[in-house]
């Protein structure tokens, strides 16, 4: 992640969309800023990333983590859930021809 500079802040499109969606759930009051940042450094720090950080998949491998543990926990988002619906989208995403948009079967 790089803030100067001619390159993208975020490296690849997830890193933004998981980004973006912590921030939303603290902007609707499902969790404090405060909680959030307990939990990814928890999360860091169960992953064994005390080293600098580049904002690569790493660091945001570990957003995601961090950020499903939290819903896990609020029972907002449980882990048989989102393992359903992970395994749902990559189906879809194997089924889906080069160039089409990827859609979930109901």
């Amino acid at each position: 992640m790089e803030i100067l500079g001619k390159e993208p802040v975020f490296r690849e499109p997830w890193h933004a969309q998981v980004f973006a969606l912590a921030v939303h759930l603290n902007e609707t009051g499902v969790f404090t800023w405060p909680d959030w940042a307990d939990r990814f450094s928890q999360t860091l720090a169960a992953h064994g990333l005390d080293r600098e950080l580049d904002g690569g998949d790493d660091y945001f491998t570990a957003w995601l983590a961090a950020l499903e543990s939290l819903l896990a926990e609020r029972d907002i988002a449980p882990p048989e859930d989102v393992t359903r619906l992970r395994g749902a989208w990559e189906t879809a995403y194997l089924e889906t021809p080069q160039g089409a948009p990827v859609q979930l079967k109901d």
